[in-house]
Formats: structure tokens, C-alpha cells, sequence
């Protein structure tokens, strides 16, 4: 089954991007929460010192930005290897 780059990543694009929006919504309605989740997912790295978070609208785009960008990266150059590796 051959799959189209473009398709993948602007699908991995799009839902990263939801995710992003969802992510920055619940961080800024249950900080405390949020705060718990990030250090579990860091392995309980200690994050007590940092105990702020950078919630300015110009933050949000470009980790918005960004991060839609590396996935759609991401996505596409998964199926050029997929499709690459599924030739073999």
C-alpha cells in the first residue's frame, strides 16, 4: 500500500496542531494539573524551580507554528521511507 507524503503530513500537521490548541487550553484552565502531567512526563524531572509557565499569545504561535511544522516533516518523510521500504 503506497501512501501519499503530501496527504500524511498535512494529516499529522493538522492533528498536531489540534493537539497543540487542546494542550495550551487545558494548561491555561488547570495549571497546577498540566504542571503535574509535564513533570510525569519528563520522568519526574524536578520542575519546581521553573514553577511558571510563558502563556503570551506571541509563545503560543510559534510553538503552534513550530510544532505543525516538524510534524508535517515528520509525516511526510515517514511516507517517503514507507514507501521506499515497502518497494523492498
Amino acid at each position: 500500500m503506497k501512501h501519499n507524503p503530501i496527504a500524511l503530513a498535512n494529516a499529522l500537521g493538522v492533528v498536531t496542531a489540534g493537539i497543540y490548541i487542546a494542550c495550551r487550553v487545558l494548561v491555561g484552565l488547570f495549571p497546577g494539573m498540566m504542571f503535574s502531567v509535564a513533570q510525569s512526563w519528563l520522568h519526574g524531572v524536578e520542575l519546581t524551580q521553573l514553577n511558571s509557565w510563558n502563556l503570551s499569545l506571541g509563545a503560543f504561535f510559534v510553538g503552534l507554528a513550530s510544532s505543525a511544522v516538524f510534524a508535517w516533516l515528520i509525516g511526510y518523510f515517514i511516507a517517503v521511507a514507507y514507501n521506499y521500504f515497502d518497494k523492498k
